[in-house]
């Protein structure tokens, strides 16, 4: 027979294992619902972000005085482009060194967004460099200066390129 004192222990100690067992049933749900409230966070906090990339590239480069130029490498071409200098009225707007895989991109067929900024509508003088390797192994260097007019309306200039002296233009400027 179980003395008073040891019904009363063993009381105690079931009431204490069912005190922890729906404890921790309730602390699985709060930590389940504290981690869907975390994920939830992140995602607003990352359409946040993306909409302050928005409004800051609106800000900065406003439609109108928008002007975006690309560089692409005619697909049959099979020489080096080491280097891209781009001057808008004489004065430098962007140069780029191209790295291997970079090339290999260009050469594939990918385009490159080289600039973006502002300018003022109007006539306006675009000024191109190209430093490179023939598929001879000679060093080249080439420049061409092409006018273009920017309208209320953003621009899209495309620079493709080709290796000199192949009987087409080394540098073609156009509207994209």
């Amino acid at each position: 027979m179980l003395r008073p004192n040891t019904v009363v222990l063993l009381a105690i100690v079931a009431l204490f294992a069912a005190t922890t067992a729906h404890s921790q049933d309730l602390a699985g749900e709060n930590l389940r619902s504290l981690d869907g409230q975390v994920q939830e966070i992140k995602s607003d906090v990352l359409d946040i972000a993306s909409e302050l990339q928005n409004l800051e590239e609106r800000l900065l480069y406003p439609s109108g005085t928008q002007l975006s130029i690309f560089v692409a490498v005619e697909q049959t071409e099979d020489f080096r482009l080491d280097a891209v200098q781009i001057e808008i009225n004489g004065e430098l707007a962007t140069h780029h060194i191209y790295s291997f895989n970079e090339l290999e991109a260009l050469q594939k067929g990918g385009v490159q967004r080289a600039y973006t900024g502002n300018v003022v509508t109007g006539d306006h003088e675009l000024r191109v460099t190209v430093i490179g390797k023939s598929d001879s192994g000679e060093d080249f260097s080439e420049s061409g200066t092409f006018a273009f007019s920017k309208g209320v309306k953003p621009k899209t200039l495309g620079i493709t390129l080709a290796e000199p002296g192949l009987g087409s233009d080394g540098i073609q400027v156009g509207d994209w």
